[in-house]
């Protein structure tokens, strides 16, 4: 089952002349505005609280067996064992219908999420691109630094760690007081994965093909050994493009993406290319080397990335 982008989410404005729907989740009564995104067998509308008239994001995606059925109601067992700002929290759900592929039936999945209305970060990025508008050092600092928070809660997730598996600029959402908020937590798993053999190392490439941005992609989910352990640092990787991206509007992979090259090649490579115009600190350089190493057992985990960007915000502030 495709997880629906986000890219799209929050965007003013219907894509395609809504019809005034209205909704009925666990008793509570939502009246459809907007259609926000649509992706494979999901879509996310822009729904208004009859009673409260708050906005909220609702997601619906469609069942087609008991396995979708329960891929799905993951991401609202996901979201429940993390307990964080800097995480999206479920406001409400529902399952109605029943799965079922031998008669050809359907469920429904809908999902009452709180709604940003500035949309993602990559729409933010996306904007200061058009005019070269680079973000301050401190405030990419800032702004990272709660995307790691909110990395941290997920990576000690109880009873087992989690790892997010699809981190990127689309996929974090910015609060009004611009606060970051991971979000689509539909490609989460256990973040700790011992590989034996081939048949597992095939299957969790070909998952993280379906479910993680190629350009955020960690090189060791690319060509997954026959025996080796996965753990979290597959989003410490893709920490590393995003901080890229706010630096510089497109993750470091983007351009070979575009050009039509080989992303994989490129990212096993280990070459990362910083401009040589770049408006940072080689201490802000550092810190993205030092997420993008190409060996998982050399990359840090999140918390020495968190005391990393302390160190530097301390240090741009003693600097000012």
């Amino acid at each position: 089952m495709q997880s629906i982008g986000w890219t799209l989410i929050m965007k003013r404005g219907c894509l395609f002349s809504c019809r005034k729907e209205t909704l009925n989740i666990n008793g509570s009564r939502y009246t459809i505005r907007e259609r926000l995104a649509t992706g494979g067998f999901s879509l996310i509308d822009l729904g208004e609280n009859a009673s409260t008239r708050r906005s909220y994001a609702i997601k619906r995606i469609t069942c087609h067996s008991i396995d979708d059925q329960n891929i799905a109601l993951r991401e609202i067992e996901n979201c429940r064992k993390i307990d964080s700002e800097n995480v999206i929290r479920v406001v409400d759900y529902e399952l109605k219908g029943q799965a079922d592929i031998v008669i050809n039936t359907t469920s429904t999945l809908f999902i009452v999420l709180p709604y940003y209305k500035h949309g993602s970060l990559a729409d933010h990025l996306q904007l200061r691109s058009r005019k070269q508008d680079h973000m301050p050092e401190a405030q990419i600092l800032q702004i990272f630094l709660g995307v790691c928070e909110g990395l941290k809660a997920i990576h000690e997730a109880k009873p087992v760690p989690l790892a997010h598996r699809d981190l990127k600029t689309a996929n974090i959402c910015l609060s009004d007081s611009f606060e970051p908020i991971i979000v689509d937590l539909g490609s989460m798993t256990e973040a700790r994965l011992q590989i034996v053999g081939q048949t597992d190392a095939q299957r969790l490439q070909d998952e993280a093909e379906e479910r993680s941005s190629i350009v955020y992609r960690a090189p060791e989910l690319f060509t997954v050994k026959t025996y080796c352990t996965i753990d979290e640092r597959t989003d410490i990787w893709s920490l590393g493009c995003v901080l890229y991206a706010m630096c510089y509007f497109n993750s470091p992979y983007d351009p070979i993406y575009e050009r039509g090259d080989s992303v994989a090649l490129a990212v096993l490579s280990g070459n990362i290319n910083i401009p040589e115009d770049s408006i940072y600190t080689e201490d802000m350089h550092e810190l993205i080397k030092y997420m993008l190493r190409t060996d998982p057992m050399e990359r840090p985990f999140v918390f020495s990335v968190i005391e990393r960007t302390h160190d530097l915000i301390q240090k741009l502030e003693g600097r000012l």
